[in-house]
């Protein structure tokens, strides 16, 4: 197959400019940055193609939709790895420091995501009733952060704040006034009225927080994992201590309570061991009392 011009961001941006231009690779897969498309990508993909199909036999421009023979594997289902409470305990501790503190409060206590968290304004909190409410999102879109709508309908919701996080987000707004005044002229806030801004003012890059998120860990001596799991954390944590699906769905803002059982309320090898013993001792019971 010929090679094709380079259409993918990586090479927008210059990454591969530095190839001679016979040798540079093609993009349209995301070939050069190795990323291929997730399994709900292709998934999705496939939904819009056979609906496309289906509607051309409709139009009798095709015999038939071969779309609709394909069969997908079930794919992989990317572990879900939650920091224990006590892996959560040490981590906010360590976060206590961070200019970033009340961000890792909000996720592991309410499990915002990442794009909730850095498109959370002023105007979306209230303090004195500790109440949050999740209006936007922010996202690098086509190469440039931008205000985009929550991830869907239900993602857009209130959630009650523990007293935990409204005493960093209290913080966090001094710190921010604190930093507007050495910024000074230099001060580039949007006058969106972000939460979480650099010391400039300006929105937070997503892969910033990651490689904070990253440093963090190591500092406190927890598991490497996703920033995203610290959402699972929260549920998993909701769901240890009795909350049932349908609160974690509202806490969460799940598009269907079927996405919450499926993937969050799950457990801990140490529950189940807790649970077998439980086991043992009633059976252990009955055979005494015979």
């Amino acid at each position: 197959m010929a090679k094709t011009a380079a259409t993918c961001q990586c090479c927008a941006q210059g990454k591969d400019k530095k190839r001679p231009e016979h040798k540079r690779r093609c993009c349209a897969l995301g070939k050069c940055c190795k990323k291929l498309p997730s399994d709900r990508t292709v998934r999705f993909l496939l939904v819009i193609l056979r609906a496309a199909l289906q509607h051309a036999v409709r139009d009798d421009e095709l015999p038939r939709n071969v779309a609709r023979n394909v069969e997908l594997s079930m794919g992989t289902k990317r572990e879900i790895e939650p920091l224990t409470a006590k892996e959560g305990r040490q981590l906010l501790a360590a976060a206590r420091d961070n200019r970033l503190w009340a961000v890792y409060e909000l996720a592991v206590r309410v499990g915002l995501r990442r794009g909730e968290l850095l498109g959370l304004r002023w105007s979306d909190v209230d303090l004195h009733e500790g109440v949050l409410t999740v209006r936007q999102a922010l996202q690098r879109v086509g190469g440039e952060l931008l205000i985009v709508a929550p991830k869907t309908q239900r993602s857009a919701r209130r959630v009650a704040l523990p007293a935990e996080c409204v005493t960093a987000l209290r913080a966090q707004r001094a710190q921010q006034i604190a930093d507007r005044k050495a910024a000074g002229a230099n001060w580039k806030g949007t006058g969106q009225g972000l939460v979480f801004t650099t010391k400039n003012g300006t929105p937070i890059e997503p892969r910033n927080l990651n490689r904070s998120f990253e440093a963090l860990c190591a500092r406190a001596g927890v598991r490497n994992v996703r920033f995203h799991d610290l959402r699972h954390t929260c549920a998993s944590l909701l769901h240890e201590q009795g909350a049932d699906a349908r609160m974690i769905m509202e806490v969460l803002g799940h598009s269907s309570i079927r996405v919450t059982m499926d993937i969050y309320t799950f457990v801990r090898l140490d529950s189940q061991r807790s649970a077998f013993d439980r086991v043992g001792q009633a059976l252990r019971e009955d055979d005494d009392a015979k």
